[in-house]
């Protein structure tokens, strides 16, 4: 048993997706047989047949659930103590409740828009935390409710086929569940009045009063009867007397569908709601799909017109509907537009498997060649599926996502007129694409295209889209009998060849795709513990060092090799032909020279060039002996704690500015690394605003990037402004108490004046009082270089770009900076082969740093690590 629970665990994530996959595939099945009797004419005929009152209807309820929608989230932020703006909350939910409704909570979660907003708002992560549990507390309690009592009206029993209930059964699971929901309530509130202990997920949980669950539960009531309401209208004749059955149906579609976790429930809550809802099947399935579009699709085209609108024109008006909150447009903007990217392809997928309208053929065969018809139509199912598989890049947030997928849908556009004249699908994706337009800043990562994962979530979304494809094709051709000569017939009204030409070429697609990110390179499953950092040994060894530089060991873009003794370790990482050595040796200087002279041995049976970058000078005398040439490459600013006090004419300046951000509000805050995961949410959106205004990409190898299980190793400073975190710096800070430093540095644009002079002024203080010997600053390139009349030309070079480089780097303003700290300059190095050798390995150095260290593993020397 332990052995079986171990095993389900390693491959945990590969067996949620096949059961996700496992129920889609069940819901298209119970759909297919549902609608066996059904024609794809008569769906369509019952379609056209919807009225304009009908729609005006559904919209109506539509808009009056998305705003009973809203009031989940404001009620839950009285509820915890933190209320904010009805216009905050209402975007919040709007946002989330979009997204999750389309996609699903498995892929998108409502809680990431959520947190984005609240965050910018001033909320925390465990506040945000407790708002998404309470909301959802809520909905789940009207869901219940709802369904409760349609069962206990419920006139008849249920059958699904393989589970069939009674009428009395069904009426008392609806007695059952609606004594449950009274139960939980009034535990609530006597726990509440009895101030009893209560914690969900680690997170003490507020529980409402009994008035403000009355609310809530009004609330949601109000909501799933407005959202089934909007569906109820669809319906041909809608008669009153089959009000019971219809709302049974429909609350029981939505629990099967969350519990499913299917994207957007699509297949599984058409299929429960065939199931149970009595009547003509065909015009039901129609009312299905309208309530698809009005319900799900309208609100989103919404949401991504809003936030494109907001990001490209900056209107006050719109910038009120957004209630003030600051730069929630370009963190929303991805989350949105990937997912109506994720729908456009789709549907270029679904109009690739249906009929096309022969009206409009008739017309395009005056202008078009039928070769270049069917060429057309192929090419569109294609755009489709390649817009699928980008959309994940568009939720990361990665330019070269956002330039293919601009790229794409202007395709789709030009396609979807040259197949069919489909102007409708052609204005939705250039509409789609002048919203990409619109929001290009918020596309700003720099990162490969083809590095960027496909998740378990994303995975399941774009095999419903293709199941969902193939599925439609299927009945819209059920009528057509199969045969190998359908492959073969071209002809302007052969619309079933043209599916299947369509679903074989993008079958093929996905194939190639799949094989390809199968084959694609990557680290070896024992290489990861010590790339991440994570190897026992190293760990041991970290902990016993003095510096505080060390700690770039667990950046998770190093290899590593160990001494024989166990006892000391070198960090380093191969960058073309340079074998790039990262500081001085951690752990026992005696084992020095063994691991370097091994690391030599290594680089030059692979012929490449050996550099030691940032090595200080107890390493000179072993790399002087190594042949190597040194270079000076700057300073490091160390303040002695010892004697370092803030009531001095030096440090006049830094006391001036560090109490002009204490008058402001600024407090310092230190999380101990086991609390840091739950705030690593709103850390990033710090993190993406800085790196968005300086115009910076994160870099690596020397200096650590934001990457959360590199962040959770460390205590996080923060600078607090009224409970909102404004700035904040992960801790570096060696287990004896020698030194202390910080490595990663952010802050928001609107953080108070002399921010960042708090922070370091109060962290020396913290520091101080703590037992640190000394503080690093860390590094300034270039500084301490004399240039004189007979220094060589390297130090000539370097002197000069110091003094007159401020334009590009800054080197003199970084140094001037530090210096009012009143520091000690400890000088750093660059060692490797003379000559242009040097040269070459100081640009590879350069090309490390700039992509994060995170090089392919060579197959010529595994990354596991060795032992000298």
């Amino acid at each position: 048993m332990t052995a079986l629970l171990s095993l389900i665990e390693r491959h945990r994530r590969a067996l949620e997706i096949a059961a996700v996959l496992a129920v889609i595939a069940l819901g298209f099945v119970a759909l297919d047989s549902l609608t066996h009797e059904i024609r794809y004419s008569q769906v369509r005929a019952a379609f056209h047949a919807l009225g304009a009152g009908q729609i005006a209807l559904s919209l109506a309820f539509t808009a009056a659930s998305y705003l009973a929608l809203t009031f989940y989230d404001f009620l839950a932020l009285r509820t915890i103590g933190r209320p904010l703006p009805w216009r905050t909350a209402a975007l919040a939910s709007f946002t989330s409740y979009t997204l999750s409704h389309n996609l699903g909570l498995s892929l998108l979660t409502g809680g990431s828009a959520r947190y984005r907003i609240y965050v910018s708002a001033g909320l925390d992560g465990p506040e945000v935390a407790k708002v998404v549990m309470l909301a959802a507390a809520n909905f789940w309690a009207g869901v219940l409710a709802v369904a409760g009592a349609a069962m206990l009206v419920h006139s008849g029993g249920l059958d699904f086929g393989a589970v069939a209930l009674s009428a009395d059964a069904t009426h008392l699971g609806g007695a059952g569940l609606l004594a449950l929901l009274g139960a939980l309530a009034f535990a609530a509130t006597r726990a509440r009045r009895i101030a009893l202990p209560r914690s969900l997920a680690g997170i003490r949980m507020p529980l409402p009063s009994g008035r403000a669950i009355a609310a809530q539960v009004g609330v949601s009531v109000t909501d799933i009867a407005c959202a089934g309401a909007a569906l109820f209208v669809l319906l041909p004749g809608a008669d009153p007397a089959q009000l019971p059955a219809f709302v049974l149906a429909y609350a029981l579609g939505i629990i099967v569908a969350l519990v499913s976790h299917v994207p957007g429930g699509l297949g599984v809550f058409e299929a429960v709601v065939l199931a149970i809802v009595p009547g003509d099947r065909a015009q039901l399935f129609a009312a299905l799909i309208a309530y698809r579009l009005v319900y799900y699709l309208l609100p989103l085209a919404l949401a991504a017109l809003l936030l494109a609108w907001r990001e490209g024109t900056r209107s006050a008006r719109v910038a009120r509907i957004f209630g003030g909150v600051q730069s929630v447009a370009t963190g929303l903007s991805p989350l949105v537009l990937a997912s109506a990217t994720f729908l456009g392809g789709g549907m270029l997928l679904l109009s690739g498997s249906l009929p096309a309208i022969h009206a409009r053929m008739g017309l395009l065969a005056d202008l078009l060649p039928l070769p270049f018809i069917e060429a057309s139509h192929i090419a569109a199912s294609l755009v489709g599926t390649a817009l699928l598989l980008l959309a994940p890049g568009l939720y990361r947030r990665l330019d070269g996502a956002f330039h293919a997928t601009r790229l794409l849908l202007l395709a789709g556009a030009f396609f979807s007129l040259t197949k069919g004249i489909d102007y409708e699908e052609a204005i939705a994706c250039l509409a789609l694409a002048g919203l990409l337009q619109m929001t290009r800043a918020a596309f700003y990562r720099r990162t490969a295209l083809t590095e960027a994962p496909l998740t378990a979530g994303w995975a399941a979304a774009v095999a419903m889209a293709a199941g969902l494809a193939l599925w439609a094709g299927l009945f819209a051709y059920r009528h057509v009998p199969y045969d190998d000569d359908l492959w073969w017939k071209f002809a302007l009204r052969a619309d079933a060849p043209r599916y299947l030409r369509a679903a074989l070429a993008c079958a093929v697609f996905l194939a190639g795709f799949a094989i390809w990110r199968l084959f694609a390179p990557g680290p070896a499953r024992g290489d990861t513990q010590a790339a991440r950092g994570d190897d026992e040994a190293v760990r041991a060894i970290l902990a016993t060092s003095p510096r505080t530089e060390a700690m770039l060991a667990l950046t998770g873009d190093k290899r590593f090799l160990v001494s024989a003794a166990g006892d000391a370790f070198l960090m380093y990482q191969v960058k073309g032909t340079s074998w790039v050595v990262m500081g001085d040796p951690v752990g026992a200087e005696g084992s020095w020279g063994e691991l370097l002279w091994a690391i030599r041995d290594l680089s030059h049976r692979q012929q490449g060039r050996l550099v030691l970058y940032e090595i200080s000078p107890a390493m000179l005398d072993l790399a002087i002996g190594m042949g190597l040439q040194i270079v000076k490459y700057g300073e490091e600013a160390v303040v002695d704690l010892t004697s370092f006090e803030l009531d001095t004419p030096q440090l006049r300046s830094i006391r001036k500015s560090e109490r002009t951000a204490a008058r402001a509000g600024a407090r310092l805050r230190v999380v101990p690394a086991g609390a840091v995961p739950v705030i690593l949410d709103e850390l990033e959106a710090i993190s993406d605003e800085w790196m968005e205004a300086k115009g910076q990409r994160e870099k690596g190898f020397s200096l650590g990037a934001f990457d959360r299980q590199y962040l959770s190793n460390f205590d996080m400073a923060l600078v607090m402004v009224e409970d909102r975190i404004v700035a904040f710096a992960n801790l570096w800070c060696t287990e004896d108490h020698t030194e202390a430093s910080v490595d990663l540095m952010r802050h928001r644009e609107d953080a108070p004046r002399g921010t960042m002079d708090f922070l370091f002024t109060n962290l020396l203080l913290w520091a101080k009082a703590r037992g640190y010997q000394r503080f690093t600053l860390g590094m300034v390139p270039l500084s301490g270089i004399e240039g004189g009349h007979l220094a060589p030309a390297w130090a000539k070079a370097a002197a000069l770009v110091f003094r007159h480089g401020e334009r590009f780097y800054g080197f003199r303003g970084l140094r001037g900076y530090k210096e009012k700290f009143g520091p000690r300059w400890e000088s750093r190095y660059v060692a490797g082969p003379h000559g242009i050798g040097l040269l070459q390995g100081l640009h590879d150095v350069s090309r490390l740093i700039g992509t994060g260290g995170r090089e392919p593993p060579r197959p010529a020397l595994p990354l596991r690590r060795q032992v000298a």
